[in-house]
């Protein structure tokens, strides 16, 4: 529940009981009594327990309190009236009554103690000149009578003097306790008032004793009731727990409030001997007395009340100087100074003066009025005679500038801003005026004077700042202009150097060039330049940038400087031409390296795309003025990406390279070459008048790549494809660049090294690959594929020894397609991965089925194709491995044949495949063997059983002695290294005559048989027939 409800219910429940108590008699009234008492006890107990005060021990002391309180009252009330104003005996409920008192001070004792710390002595005297006075209406109205009457002895009369006593004591602590805080919580306040309700009972009580009545005044038990209430509520409120928290002690000031109390305490004593002479009747000079000793006490106190408020005065003037003193330091310009003196003036004031403060920070002079000026001049002198004296004068009296804007101020407060040994001679810094009523200014004359010379030294340290700033400022510069790199030069109107920075000599070698002229430092053939250009800003129409010019460095050599021009003719610290030169040699040769690479290729040198566009652009431009024809090639080299793969992108680096040179080489010299990217370049062939010009450049080109590049000693061949267009098909670059493309995508698909020229046709041929794509795709996942097998031929028996599977496309539309119309494609979009391992699976189904009805030796193996990108397949060797298990097929009956480019590199994996392949019975055949990027380095490492001989040796091998002497070669370096060898390609009689003469056990071709089906494959093994006549 919040405090405040918690508060606000238990006070609803004390009024109840008080009303209670006043309405009810005998035993209800009792019962009442008690549980307002005990409501008290239960409210501080749960203040404690749920505020958790820092020190809780004075709030037990105060429920120790209540509960003597408590228990006296209802004793008191219990016991039965004995006759007699007070009886001989002391009645049960006297005792407890009385310890409240020493527990309750003792409380408040611990309350004061850990407020203060023991450190407010002027609170302590005024506690105890309030105690005092106290003590003696006690000792007049409450003790002195029972002690004069003689009625009350013994403890009776202990008991009766010690309520007063008692209620002198806690009145004390709760003057102690009010006086040394700070601020009044909600707890103190409350604490207070209920001390004070129970004070108040027991003087009600006492004065009705005094009297001769036995019962206790009707409100006595009220305010017992709201002693407890009160205090119950005190500690219910949450601020109970700063009660016993050492607080900032505040600052000894005697306010108002303390000087009336205090006066209040020493009146008592000439009230108490004026009342006592008017009860006596013939004490007149008591009464005098009386009277004199309080007129004096009066008078004392007024007087002392002044000297309070002005020392107070005092204190406030001299924190609004301290004040300023501090603002004036910080000021960094005058306007800051103007803001602290007007904010110290407003604080010196009352708040509620008018005023208005006008600082004149020079002395007006005018040449137009001379009586003014000398009316000035001699004000002035007075000033600096006076010194920092402050006066009053009329506004009347004061410079029109000032005197103006302190119009609604008949009388001025005027102070001159005076220092001595000032470095200008001048003692006078300036004048302060303040407009305000005469009265407010007469007070301020001291603090006026103080405050303007706080002032005077503050302006005098700003304009000593901003001359040391502006020395050290040229200081600055001036070594800015010794240690800058850039050299400026300074040009008389016969343009003469009449001024040259330290940094001249590193740029323009030269340590004097006073009366140089300035052409002498510039290279001769930009010295015309120069003079056009300083003309020109002679006459106001000058440049505005920088400009580039070539100077004479040291041993007069050309240095590349960025120079500024600037006419400063009328600047009288400079009185000429100004040139601000910067070397920017190293600078504009990082720019061309930058544009040379910008529009460069940055590994062979050649055009990028964005220079060959921009030359195909000039080109067709010039063309189209003069009618001459352009022609743009766009070569790509096949299985480049294989290079990469196998041999490194390091060699595949040099071999671009090498091709670069090459196509450079085959054009002409008003033709670019470029590279657009990766293995793809551009030639653009300008300037043409003939026909063919462009198609031999495409034979030229073709013919310079087909020669073997030397790379660290291996011998590799480089083909390309090339596709050929012109301007009489299109007339601009966008249209080139496309046609080009497009030639190229059909001269890649006729075979490698060739060129294509563009043709009308060539779109539909490109559609017609994309729906090839797509179809196959399609034939992938619907198995639209066949597998033939060609014989492979014992040469001397003309026998089939093995076969070839070979793939065959059996498309819906256009009937069996052979695999090189549909196996690049198939390479390009990946799909090979699953045609190959389709070709594989079904290869070793037919192997498995005929090896059960052949005789052992009949078939020696099947040979399936393996492109690289299967073979690099993860997990082909398992493939392979599940394979051979699923079917049942010795491993020996299998043959892989993979081509040469997947051994061109030294990747070690790749031996260590074929190795595991080897290890499981498989033979290794190398397809083609002699094409492409070709390499023998690699036979060494001889995991390999079969090689087979490419057609195109084959072709010629009769009729030209080279291929002859090639074959032959072959064949004999796979006999010398324990190799099978198998000719593909075989078409005649004389080829196999050849090959037999040779050496060659093995051969396939038409002369044998066509691919076939499995069926006929078959029969053929089983008929052992004869394969050729």
């Amino acid at each position: 529940m919040p405090a405040r409800f918690s508060v606000a219910l238990f006070g609803v429940w004390i009024v109840l009981l008080g009303t209670a108590v006043v309405m009810l008699d005998g035993l209800p009234r009792g019962v009442a009594y008690a549980l307002a008492g005990l409501s008290a006890v239960a409210a501080v107990v749960s203040g404690v327990r749920r505020h958790e005060p820092v020190h809780p021990l004075p709030w037990r002391l105060l429920t120790a309190a209540l509960v003597a309180s408590l228990a006296g009252s209802l004793t008191y009330q219990l016991t039965p009236q004995l006759p007699g104003w007070f009886p001989a005996a002391v009645r049960p409920g006297e005792l407890p009554l009385v310890v409240v008192y020493p527990l309750l001070a003792v409380a408040l004792l611990i309350f004061v103690r850990l407020r203060s710390g023991g450190r407010d002595r002027g609170g302590l005297l005024d506690a105890l000149t309030l105690t005092a006075g106290a003590a003696l209406l006690a000792w007049m109205f409450l003790i002195a009578p029972h002690v004069r009457d003689g009625t009350l002895t013994g403890s009776a009369l202990l008991f009766a003097v010690a309520y007063p006593v008692g209620d002198v004591l806690c009145l004390a602590m709760l003057v102690r306790l009010l006086t040394s805080a700070p601020r009044r919580t909600p707890a103190l306040v409350a604490l207070g008032a209920g001390v004070t309700a129970l004070l108040a009972g027991d003087v009600l009580y006492g004065l009705a004793r005094v009297d001769g009545d036995v019962a206790a005044p009707a409100a006595t038990p009220l305010l017992q009731i709201a002693f407890y209430g009160i205090c119950g509520c005190a500690a219910l409120l949450p601020s109970m727990r700063e009660l016993t928290v050492t607080v900032e002690a505040p600052a000894e000031e005697l306010n108002s409030y303390r000087i009336v109390l205090l006066g209040g305490a020493a009146l008592i004593a000439p009230v108490v001997l004026f009342l006592q002479a008017r009860d006596i009747g013939d004490g007149v000079d008591l009464t005098v007395i009386a009277v004199l000793s309080s007129v004096t006490f009066i008078l004392v106190l007024t007087r002392l009340s002044g000297i309070v408020g002005t020392h107070r005065q005092a204190i406030a003037r001299e924190r609004g100087l301290r004040e300023a003193s501090a603002a004036l330091v910080s000021a960094a310009d005058p306007d800051d100074i103007g803001a602290a003196v007007r904010a110290a003036v407003a604080q010196l004031l009352p708040g509620d003066v008018q005023h208005r403060v006008v600082l004149a920070m020079s002395v007006a002079e005018r040449e137009d009025d001379g009586e003014q000026a000398r009316v000035l001049a001699s004000r002035a002198e007075e000033d600096r005679a006076a010194g920092s004296i402050a006066r009053l004068v009329p506004t009347r009296e004061l410079d029109w500038a000032v005197a103006i804007r302190l119009t609604q101020f008949s009388t001025v407060l005027r102070c001159p801003l005076v220092l001595q040994d000032r470095p200008n001679g001048d003692p006078l810094v300036g004048v302060l005026h303040i407009g305000a009523p005469a009265w407010a200014l007469r007070g301020l004359l001291h603090a006026t004077e103080v405050l303007a010379s706080q002032v005077a030294l503050a302006l005098e340290r700003i304009e000593l700042s901003g001359e040391v700033n502006r020395r050290n400022s040229e200081a600055y510069f001036r070594t800015l202009v010794q240690s800058t790199s850039d050299v400026i030069i300074i040009l008389d109107d016969q343009d003469c150097i009449r001024y040259a920075s330290p940094s001249a000599d590193p740029v323009l070698g030269r340590e004097e060039l006073t009366g140089t002229p300035v052409a002498d430092v510039i290279h001769p053939v930009d010295r015309g330049r120069l003079a056009e250009v300083l003309t020109k800003v002679r006459d106001g129409a000058g440049p505005q940038q920088s400009l580039d010019f070539r100077a004479l460095g040291r041993r007069r050599q050309a240095v590349m400087v960025e120079m500024q021009i600037r006419d400063l003719r009328m600047e009288p610290t400079v009185n000429g031409v100004v040139l601000t030169l910067r070397d920017v040699t190293e600078r504009r040769q990082l720019e061309r390296e930058l544009t040379h690479q910008a529009f460069h290729d940055s590994l062979t040198g050649l055009a990028n795309r964005v220079l060959y566009a921009d030359r195909l652009e000039h080109a067709l431009a010039r063309a189209r003025r003069d009618g001459s024809t352009v022609g743009v090639l766009f070569i790509d080299l096949d299985d480049f990406k294989i290079v990469n793969d196998t041999l490194g992108h390091a060699v595949g680096d040099q071999l671009l390279v090498a091709v670069a040179e090459r196509i450079s080489g085959a054009l002409r010299a008003d033709d670019t070459a470029a590279r657009l990217g990766g293995d793809e370049f551009a030639a653009l062939i300008e300037n043409v008048w003939e026909p063919g010009v462009v198609e031999e450049t495409a034979e030229r080109i073709l013919g310079a790549l087909s020669q073997p590049f030397n790379l660290n000693g291996e011998m590799l061949s480089a083909v390309a494809s090339i596709g050929v267009t012109q301007t009489p098909e299109a007339d601009n670059a966008d249209e080139l660049l496309r046609q080009a493309d497009l030639a190229l995508y059909v001269a890649k698909g006729a075979g490698k090294s060739q060129w294509r020229r563009y043709e009308s046709d060539l779109h539909s041929a490109m559609v017609q690959r994309l729906e090839l794509r797509t179809a196959l795709d399609h034939a992938v996942n619907e198995g639209h594929f066949l597998l033939h097998y060609q014989p492979i031929v014992d040469l001397h028996t003309d026998e089939a020894v093995a076969f070839e599977a070979l793939v065959r496309w059996h498309h819906p539309q256009r009937g069996t397609i052979p695999p090189d119309q549909f196996i690049e494609v198939a390479e390009e979009s990946g799909l090979i991965v699953q045609i190959g391992r389709w070709v594989l699976e079904q290869a070793l189904h037919t192997v498995s089925q005929w090896q059960r009805i052949l005789p052992p030796g009949r078939l020696h193996y099947i040979s399936v194709n393996v492109s690289v990108r299967q073979f690099r397949t993860p997990g082909f060797i398992d493939e392979v491995r599940g394979l051979l298990d699923t079917y049942g097929v010795d491993p020996r009956m299998l043959m892989l044949e993979i081509t040469e480019t997947l051994l061109m590199r030294d990747d070690e994996q790749t031996w260590q495949d074929l190795q595991k392949l080897r290890d499981l019975g498989v033979r290794i055949a190398i397809d083609d063997f002699g094409t492409g990027y070709s390499s023998l380095g690699y036979l060494r490492q001889r995991p390999i059983d079969v090689l087979k001989i490419d057609k195109t040796f084959i072709d010629d091998m009769v009729d030209s002695p080279q291929q002859h002497a090639l074959v032959q070669s072959i064949v004999g370096l796979a006999r010398t290294l324990n190799l099978k060898v198998v000719a593909e390609g075989i078409e005649s009689p004389e080829h196999r005559d050849t090959l037999m003469r040779m050496g060659c056990p093995l051969g396939q071709g038409y002369l044998f048989s066509r691919p076939v089906s499995a069926a006929e494959a078959f029969a053929w093994l089983n008929s052992h027939a004869r394969l050729a006549a």
